[in-house]
């Protein structure tokens, strides 16, 4: 199984340093930001399960880049403040972060913060794929009784394609890798040239789809993976 990805926010590169390294040491994988822009680039191209956001940083502040990543996201955020009030403006505007840390921080309490926001994202992603019947535009995903329609007629699905029907539908708004889906749909490691969830995404569009060439459910994200919006 593949590691959370963690994005890590701070305009200093020694705060970047200290927290990839304590995170990269438990197994996690990580991407660093310097500034708001670079965060909102990474958190729309990349599979990131978690953001560490500092307030205080040039030109798009932690405070409006936790803003813009409610916007489409309900991924776990951890906001650094150097100051006091900076907490209290971070409660006060209701932003959306899930935490906070004041600086100076211990590392191994932001680990272990980190480590209880990944566990409540996984809670909720059970309860979200405990869902029985699952709808996306016209598309219906009936878990319980195996079966998909589309405009109401009915879809006939591979075991397989279902299965990364309802993966993608059963964590909606989160890009994953096909590495990622083959390991949870075949329950082995994926080979590196292996193209087979290309193939099945590909047979998935053309049972689903209007115009497989312009696809309404299973988007692709260049270079990163497959996702369904919410």
């Amino acid at each position: 199984m593949n590691p959370a990805t963690i994005l890590v926010v701070d305009d200093d590169s020694e705060i970047r340093d200290v927290i990839h390294v304590y995170l990269r040491n438990e197994g996690y994988r990580v991407l660093e930001a310097e500034d708001g822009a670079q965060a909102l680039a990474l958190v729309s191209s990349e599979p990131v399960r978690l953001v560490i956001l500092d307030v205080m940083m040039p030109n798009l502040d932690g405070i409006r880049t936790c803003l813009k990543i409610r916007e489409t996201s309900k991924i776990p955020i951890i906001m650094l403040s150097a100051k006091e009030e900076d907490i209290d403006k971070i409660t006060g505007l209701s932003t959306g972060a899930d935490d906070y840390v004041t600086k100076p921080f211990s590392p191994l309490e932001l680990l272990a913060r980190v480590k209880a926001q990944l566990r409540r994202q996984s809670y909720a992603e059970e309860s979200q794929a405990g869902e029985s019947v699952i709808c996306i535009h016209d598309l219906t995903l009936d878990i319980a009784q195996h079966e998909v329609t589309v405009g109401g007629k009915p879809v006939s699905l591979t075991p397989r394609e279902f299965a990364i029907l309802q993966l993608l539908a059963t964590h909606r708004g989160q890009v994953m890798h096909a590495d990622q889906i083959y390991e949870k749909v075949w329950k082995e490691r994926a080979g590196y040239s292996d193209n087979t969830v290309m193939v099945h995404i590909r047979n998935l569009r053309e049972k689903l789809e209007a115009n497989p060439r312009e696809p309404r459910y299973i988007k692709t994200v260049w270079g990163v993976g497959y996702k369904i919006e919410k």
